[in-house]
Formats: C-alpha cells, sequence, structure tokens
C-alpha cells in the first residue's frame, strides 16, 4: 500500500465507532420497518387506536375540546394509512442510511460522513410521525392524554427521543 492510502485508513477505534453507530442506524430502519409491517398485517388492531384517538370518544366526559373530533370512517383510515406511510418511510431511510454506512465502514473520514447524511432526514420523517403525529396532533388536538384506554403519548415519546439520540450520535466527529 502506498503511504497516502494507509493514512486514509481509518483505525479499529474509529472502525468500532463506525460500526456502532451503523448498528444503531439499522436497528432504527428494522424498527421502522417492522412497526409498519406491523400495522399492514394487524391491520385491525392500530386502527382501532387511530379511530378512537380521533373520535375523542374515551376522553374525560363533557370534554369541551370535542368539536375537533372525527367521526368519518373513510378519515379514519385515511390518517391511519398516513401513518403507515410515514413509518415506511422512517424505516426506509433508516434502513437505507444504515447500508451506505456499513459499506463506508473502511473508507476514509469524507465517505463515512456522506453515508450517514440521510440519518438526520430519517430522523426528521421519523420526528414528524411520533412527536407531531401522535404528541402535537393526537395529544393535544385530539387529546389524546386525557384517554387512559387510548394513549400513545409515552411509547412514541420514546420514539422519538431514541431516534434523536442516535441521530446526534451519528453525527459527532470521529
Amino acid at each position: 500500500m502506498s503511504e497516502l492510502s494507509t493514512q486514509s485508513m481509518p483505525t479499529r477505534s474509529v472502525r468500532l465507532n463506525r460500526l456502532s453507530k451503523t448498528v444503531m442506524v439499522g436497528s432504527l430502519g428494522v424498527f421502522g420497518l417492522l412497526v409498519a409491517l406491523n400495522n399492514i398485517t394487524d391491520y385491525g388492531s392500530n386502527y382501532e387506536f387511530v379511530r378512537h384517538v380521533l373520535s375523542m370518544d374515551t376522553t374525560f366526559p363533557g370534554n369541551s375540546l370535542r368539536w375537533r373530533a372525527i367521526s368519518v370512517p373513510l378519515l379514519w383510515h385515511i390518517f391511519y394509512v398516513l401513518i403507515i406511510g410515514a413509518e415506511f418511510a422512517t424505516g426506509a431511510l433508516f434502513s437505507f442510511a444504515a447500508w451506505k454506512m456499513a459499506k463506508a465502514i473502511n473508507m476514509a473520514s469524507p465517505a463515512f460522513r456522506a453515508a450517514h447524511t440521510l440519518v438526520p432526514v430519517a430522523t426528521a420523517v421519523g420526528f414528524l410521525i411520533w412527536f407531531f403525529g401522535f404528541s402535537v396532533v393526537g395529544g393535544e388536538w385530539f387529546a389524546m392524554w386525557q384517554s387512559h384506554s387510548w394513549n400513545g403519548q409515552e411509547a412514541a415519546f420514546r420514539f422519538f427521543m431514541t431516534m434523536l439520540g442516535v441521530c446526534i450520535f451519528t453525527q459527532q466527529k470521529e
């Protein structure tokens, strides 16, 4: 090997760091794809969740926010399909980023940095669905926080905080 190619080879500790970043990003990819697959193959289970949240039928009795409720089944299905699509997009983006990162683990730093540029994009899509969708729209607009049976805010919080943590970690300099 020439001296130049030896200098651009990452050290063992850098490769291990890159491997851990890649595994974390890949895990998020599998997570997003698995959530989407579960919602497709067991459509009815989480459709009920969406139906109850949008119809606001399990919020506090006498809730003055109930004017926001959506009671049209077609709209429940449209919301649910949009959720599944965003979950799939999140999983696909994280998976593609992990694949690119895996190919670049042994390359020079600029190549690895370029490989993980999709991680913030995947994180943004995941953040939109699990923070904006579940916390803002579901939690606040449809008062999901009032439901003891159909409140997904805690789980959604774990999901988007994990994505944010992995995104921050992958963007750190080597």
